[in-house]
């Protein structure tokens, strides 16, 4: 049985409860992978928006971009969800993690050899997309099969610093490389693919992961309707999920928008967007760990609230900063923010919910990121329109209201008495 720091004092206790899963040799090695993974996908993000606005010098096409990586998130997301419910998750890991490894090493290729052309950069975030609509649900459902309930949670959370500690040095890396004529953006790519690759050899040396055993064979519509059914049924999950939809429709789109500040408000070209990045990471950093330790007590759903409303408050307070050393402490308080709300958020989703649906509500959650993407392409316009500070303002705001809006719905439906139900584990 895996410790959670009972027995222990001082900062031995602490960090036995912050990083006890890992523990687990099946989960080290599963998030040792993950690391390259998201080492690569950080460094992509900075070079992929460095890429777009190179190429065309706009934020509609910022959005543009994101919007092609949400369209097939909307569409095969819930199905990523019933797949890693139906089948072994290794194997889906392995064919997603594939297809992203290749993508990647497409757009090194062709700007390598001066091909790149911005049609292209569409095309890999729409297959991307694709790619990310099964990797996720099965990734996260994978954990759970690796760990167990009693540790789900914080093997969750801990994913979170994974990708959030490849962050702090991910995105600064990428930012120099872009810089140097003898790596570039073709090279940052080449690193990215690299990092899939890693984590492909990882996973392959996991066991299957198999769905739990059903008592009758059913569709995979069949399944799809079921995964509804259940988080309708449970108020307190459904809660999350939709402060998740609201928050990465107005607030998170931020993201897609550091070019333009780095380059048109800042003034200070690809090291100062990688520096943004790379602040904005150790904010995310300092949150998870804090959250890592919280994530299996009664208060998470509290702290996970006030996280909500920070998060769309500092991307409100970022509209404001005018300068670059505003703009760092405001992108610091917006990490820490974001990161800690959603690992919180599904952190609790999933240990909210009975493992044979882990898949399904995972995917539910990711279904968000979709928005991601598709709010990405209005908001780029209007930021075009007005500004992008006037735009992250008016998005933060919105984001509150949500949240607000959505907590106050969720006590009329009955989500808090409904956190105090153990979700039911017998089979079906």
């Amino acid at each position: 049985m895996l410790r959670t720091g009972e027995g222990l004092r001082g900062p031995a206790n602490y960090f036995a409860r912050t990083f006890y899963s890992l523990e687990n040799a099946q989960y080290r090695m599963l998030w040792t992978g993950t690391v390259f993974s998201f080492f690569g996908m950080q460094m992509q993000i900075v070079a992929r928006g460095w890429l777009a606005f190179d190429l065309t010098g706009q934020n509609t096409a910022l959005g543009a971009m994101m919007l092609a990586f949400g369209a097939p998130s909307l569409v095969f997301t819930l199905w990523g969800g019933v797949i890693a419910d139906r089948l072994p998750r290794r194997r889906t890991l392995l064919i997603s993690q594939g297809v992203l490894c290749l993508n990647s090493a497409w757009i090194a290729v062709m700007v390598a050899v001066g091909l790149m052309e911005f049609w292209m950069l569409l095309a890999a975030s729409f297959t991307q997309g694709v790619g990310f609509a099964f990797m996720g649900p099965a990734r996260n459902a994978f954990i759970g099969s690796l760990v167990g309930r009693e540790a789900v949670g914080n093997a969750i959370v801990l994913q979170q610093l994974s990708m959030n500690g490849t962050r702090v040095v991910g995105p600064a890396l990428a930012g120099v490389f872009i810089s140097l004529w003898f790596i570039g953006v073709g090279g940052v790519y080449f690193i990215t693919a690299t990092g899939f690759l890693i984590a492909i050899l990882t996973v392959w040396r996991l066991p299957a992961g198999e769905p739990e055993a059903r008592a009758e064979a059913t569709s995979p519509l069949s399944d799809l309707m079921d995964g509804l059914r259940y988080v309708r049924s449970r108020p307190s999950v459904a809660t999350l999920i939709l402060t998740s939809f609201v928050l990465t429709a107005f607030a998170f789109p931020f993201q897609s928008f550091l070019p333009s500040l780095a380059e048109d408000i800042y003034n200070t070209g690809s090291q100062g967007l990688g520096v943004l990045s790379a602040v904005q990471a150790v904010g995310a950093v300092i949150a998870v760990v804090l959250v890592a330790g919280i994530a299996g007590r009664a208060s998470a759903w509290g702290q996970q609230l006030l996280l909500a409303f920070a998060f769309g408050g500092s991307v409100t307070l970022l509209g404001f900063a005018n300068n670059f050393a505003t703009g760092l402490g405001a992108i610091l308080l917006v990490g820490a923010c974001s990161a800690g709300f959603q690992s919180l958020n599904n952190a609790l989703s999933i240990s909210y919910s009975a493992s044979r649906y882990h898949g399904r509500v995972q995917s539910l959650n990711m279904l968000s990121w979709s928005l991601f993407g598709i709010a990405s392409l209005p908001i780029g316009i209007v930021a075009d329109v007005i500004g992008i500070r006037e735009t992250l303002m008016i998005a933060g705001v919105l984001g509150v209201g949500g949240v607000l809006l959505l907590y106050i719905i969720g006590r009329v439906w009955g989500a808090e008495e409904d956190r105090h139900v153990v979700p039911d584990e017998r089979p079906q």
